[in-house]
């Protein structure tokens, strides 16, 4: 991280709100005058239908039914309109962000700020504006060379169980902070939740 002040961010790639959320954030930065840099938490939206191995079992029904999704599906056509933001995707139920969040913990912890934003940003515009599977290597290595992070850093931190498990860990420790769904902001011991517009943020942050 640099000496920017941050703002925490809990958020899972597939999560089409996260997107937007983050866009929202990025249209607040560009009106500040002070960098405010990303300190971001990783989140699991398939924690109900991950196997013990790692996995995602989709027979484990999670009460997410077709009209829940066609409601999803809605909301984020609206915030796109709101936002100005056109995605590939409205909705993601097939794609496991674990192998992306995985790649970028590590990044986040051994590389500069600037080199895990670059691929934190390019995982988010590969599923929602191109629709790629993030949850398949070759795709992570392609991002990654992109952000300037060699293919032998992409390959070893996904084979690293201990890594695996520390991400896991990640995820159970953002249920004891009291986060229960993505995105939620955090800043100075506020906390706001869901794609919320930038004005939103700047009360947040400012207190204005």
């Amino acid at each position: 991280m640099s000496d920017a002040p941050q703002i925490t961010v809990y958020s899972d790639y597939v999560c089409p709100f996260c997107y937007l959320g983050r866009e929202s954030l990025r249209q607040y930065q560009a009106t500040r005058e002070e960098p405010l840099d990303i300190d971001w938490h990783p989140f699991d939206l398939r924690s109900g239908k991950r196997s013990p191995d790692g996995t995602i079992d989709h027979s484990v029904d999670d009460g997410k039914d077709d009209d829940y999704y066609e409601q999803a599906k809605q909301n984020v056509r609206r915030l796109q309109d709101e936002y100005g933001v056109e995605m590939d995707l409205d909705i993601a139920t097939d794609i496991d962000s674990l192998p992306a969040q995985v790649v970028s913990y590590y990044l986040k912890s051994h590389t500069d700020y600037e080199t895990w934003l670059a691929f934190d940003e390019a995982v988010f515009d590969a599923l929602w504006q191109e629709g790629r599977d993030i949850g398949e290597r070759d795709v992570l290595v392609d991002l990654a060379t992109d952000a300037g992070v060699d293919a032998e850093t992409v390959h070893s931190a996904l084979d690293d169980e201990t890594l695996r498990a520390e991400v896991r860990q990640q995820f159970a420790a953002a249920q004891q902070a009291g986060v229960t769904g993505v995105p939620t902001f955090a800043y100075d011991g506020h906390a706001a939740r869901g794609a919320v517009p930038p004005e939103h943020i700047e009360r947040l942050v400012e207190g204005v």
